[in-house]
C-alpha cells in the first residue's frame, strides 16, 4: 500500500490505493494530507477499492500552478476521476475536503454514488459589524502597503492579522487559502442530491454545529450524526465509532468478505 503518483490537472499527485469493490475516494482537510485518513482507509480496505489522495499543495503532492479556489479542486477531482476510470465513487472528506466534495457532487449528482462529510467547511457564517470594520481597516492597510512596496511592514501585518492556518500557507498557498476560506457552497446544497451522512463533533469550533444542522436540512437526502462532547477531529478521534457509523451507512455497498 505504497504511494503512488500521476499527474493531474496540472498537480504531480501523491495517492494510496488499496482494496478491491466498489471506488471511495478520502479527502483530507486543510494543512493535512492523507495519512490523516489512514484509519479510515485500512478500515474500508476490505470491503472497498479505497483512492487516498494528497490534495494539490499538501503531503507529497505538488503545488497548484497558481492560486486556486475551491472550483479549481472541484476540476482537479474530475480529472483525476477520469484518469483512473473510477465510475460513481463514494466521497469521504473532512472539511476543506468537503468543500470539494460538495462542489463535485452538486456539479455532477448523477456521478456521486454516496457521500460521507465530516466537519465540512462551506457555509459562510455571518460577519459582526465589528469583524466588518477589522476587515477593511485590513484590507486599506494591505493596499497601502503593497503599493509603497513595503514589504517587511506588510508581512508583519499579515502575521498580526492572518489565521493560524494563513500564518502556516507559504507561497502560492497563502493565496489559494483565501480564496477557500471566501468559498460559499450554501446555494448548492440543495444540488446534492446523493445520500449523504453527516458527522459532526458537539463542540466543533472550527465548523460550529449549527452548520451541520443548516447542511442537514439543505440537503435532500442528508443525515446528521452528532459525536458527544468531540471536536473538529472527531472522525480521528473517535475512529473506531466513526468507523462503525460508516459500515451502517455503507452497509450492502461493498464486497462481501
Amino acid at each position: 500500500m505504497g504511494t503512488e503518483f500521476c499527474d493531474c490537472h496540472g498537480v504531480r499527485t501523491a495517492y494510496r490505493q488499496s482494496g478491491q469493490g466498489r471506488d471511495v475516494i478520502l479527502m483530507h482537510g486543510w494543512g493535512q494530507n492523507k495519512d490523516m485518513m489512514g484509519q479510515v482507509e485500512a478500515h474500508l480496505a476490505p470491503s472497498f477499492h479505497v483512492y487516498n489522495l494528497d490534495l494539490p499543495g499538501f503531503g507529497e503532492s505538488g503545488l497548484p500552478p497558481e492560486p486556486w479556489g475551491v472550483p479549481d479542486y472541484r476540476d482537479f477531482l474530475a480529472d483525476f476521476i477520469a484518469l483512473q476510470e473510477i465510475r460513481q465513487p463514494i466521497l469521504i472528506a473532512h472539511s476543506f475536503g468537503c468543500r470539494i466534495a460538495i462542489r463535485y457532487a452538486a456539479a455532477y449528482p448523477d456521478l456521486v454514488y454516496k457521500m460521507c462529510l465530516t466537519g465540512a467547511a462551506g457555509i459562510r457564517p455571518p460577519v459582526s459589524r465589528r469583524a466588518r470594520l477589522r476587515q477593511c481597516g485590513y484590507k486599506l492597510g494591505k493596499a497601502f502597503l503593497q503599493a509603497t512596496h513595503q514589504d517587511e511592514k506588510l508581512e508583519q501585518l499579515q502575521e498580526k492579522y492572518g489565521s493560524e492556518d494563513y500564518r502556516n500557507a507559504k507561497g502560492v498557498m497563502r493565496p489559494t487559502f483565501v480564496k477557500v476560506v471566501n468559498d460559499d457552497v450554501t446555494p448548492l446544497l440543495e444540488q446534492v442530491t446523493c445520500p449523504v451522512l453527516l458527522v459532526w463533533g458537539e463542540y466543533d469550533e472550527a465548523v460550529p454545529l449549527w452548520m451541520g444542522r443548516e447542511m442537514e436540512k439543505r440537503m435532500p437526502n442528508a443525515g446528521l450524526a452528532v459525536f458527544t462532547g468531540d471536536d473538529h477531529y472527531a472522525y480521528w478521534n473517535e475512529a473506531d465509532r466513526f468507523n462503525r457509523v460508516l459500515d451502517i451507512f455503507l452497509k450492502g455497498d461493498g464486497r462481501s468478505v
